[in-house]
């Protein structure tokens, strides 16, 4: 059963950064943009792109990714041949190991690879939030005769250390990649999305495998190609495009929808698809007063929100006050409460009169500001403060 591509999707990390937000799910399985998972974006980009075989590779809690992903109907990814595949680590006759890098990831799923013997793969993350059309850069990278092409964007000289940088001849062939670089040479970042040439890959996996090192693509598989002189190709991509691994970039990325016609939700060319509840449509009260705001099924608002997103049945009572913020699924907000500039874990309950967070302007210069987080299926008492840049529970 010969497949001309296939995409692997990187989804164990355990996305540290994001802190109480994933203490108990892996980060794709994160909620974004008041009805979807970071995961949603990949596999509706594979769905929209033509590719119809992906694996998942989960690691770090993935029970709720498990779940949600399930046998990938939502996505169109429920096939007979191909689909969607769930790839843990496994144990084999010669012992077993958790996934230790991006590359010895790939590595350890060469036979669920080699099952489609595809002319290319398509390696992906599972933590960003962009729309992109993969069958695109396929076309580049079989165009080019290349052995590995690279989505990159431009990003600041500022930003740039946090990424792997290119340096690029008139052609896009890469002449130089240095991993997060104090001193960058170019401002042209790695996506973390690579286009492969299957067997090209597949020789450079077990190579690396073999040397040891730390197995991973930026480090190891990347440098070792350009070192040898191997086609390598970087394709720009110019759209809206978003590494959520922070809470602030988080935070960031959910106003972006209210903000930026960039990340459009609304494109009935470019879906994107997710698993959802059967939820009747939201009830918006006679005292409610919502302005510039997202609010999902099942919502019950009676409240005041103002530039904020609200995941799907939450509960905002009498005189609540929401402002910049993003109420994750199933929350209840009770009475008197003011939440600004915050994410609110899923399944929380926010008692009578509880301040969350506030904006800038209000914390003043002298104090140190950022969003307040409260984590997934947290109570947070009467009366209870929660600083702005304060995160509950502490982890």
């Amino acid at each position: 059963m010969k497949k001309e591509c296939i995409a692997m999707l990187l989804a164990g990390g355990q996305g540290s950064r994001l802190y109480a937000l994933t203490q108990k799910m892996a980060k794709p399985a994160v909620p974004f943009g008041g009805k979807y998972r970071i995961i949603d974006f990949p596999l509706s980009n594979c769905s929209n792109s033509g590719i119809d075989t992906v694996g998942v590779l989960t690691q770090y809690q993935p029970l709720e990714l498990n779940d949600y992903i399930g046998n990938g109907q939502p996505w169109d990814l429920d096939r007979l041949r191909g689909g969607v595949h769930i790839l843990p680590p496994y144990q084999t006759a010669s012992g077993s190991s958790w996934y230790e890098g991006t590359a010895n990831a790939i590595y350890q799923n060469m036979r669920f690879i080699d099952r489609y013997n595809p002319e290319y793969i398509i390696v992906l993350g599972g933590d960003h939030i962009y729309k992109m059309d993969y069958s695109k850069m396929v076309d580049f990278h079989k165009e080019h005769s290349a052995d590995a092409t690279i989505a990159v964007l431009n990003v600041s000289l500022e930003e740039a250390s946090r990424f792997g940088i290119m340096t690029c001849d008139s052609d896009c062939r890469i002449v130089d990649f240095t991993e997060k670089p104090k001193e960058p040479k170019s401002t042209l970042a790695s996506m973390g999305i690579y286009v492969f040439t299957w067997d090209k890959l597949r020789k450079y996996l077990i190579e690396n495998e073999n040397a040891g090192g730390s197995k991973d693509f930026g480090k190891d598989i990347i440098p070792a190609m350009l070192q040898n002189n191997e086609r390598m190709y970087a394709y720009s991509f110019n759209g809206y495009w978003k590494d959520v691994g922070t809470l602030y970039s988080l935070w960031e990325a959910n106003m972006d929808i209210l903000n930026s016609s960039d990340l459009e939700l609304y494109d009935a060319d470019w879906k994107i698809y997710s698993r959802n509840m059967s939820l009747p449509p939201q009830y918006i009260g006679p005292e409610a007063d919502i302005q510039d705001s997202l609010v999902s099924d099942g919502c019950s608002v009676n409240g005041s929100v103002h530039s904020s997103i609200i995941y799907s049945g939450v509960t905002i009572e009498n005189n609540v006050v929401i402002d910049h913020s993003v109420v994750m699924p199933g929350t209840v907000i009770k009475s008197g409460a003011v939440v600004k500039y915050a994410i609110i874990g899923a399944d929380s309950v926010i008692e009578s009169d509880v301040k969350i967070g506030a904006s800038k302007e209000e914390t003043g210069e002298n104090q140190k500001w950022d969003i307040a987080v409260i984590g997934h299926g947290e109570v947070i008492s009467s009366g209870v403060s929660v600083a702005p840049g304060q995160m509950i529970p502490t982890v």
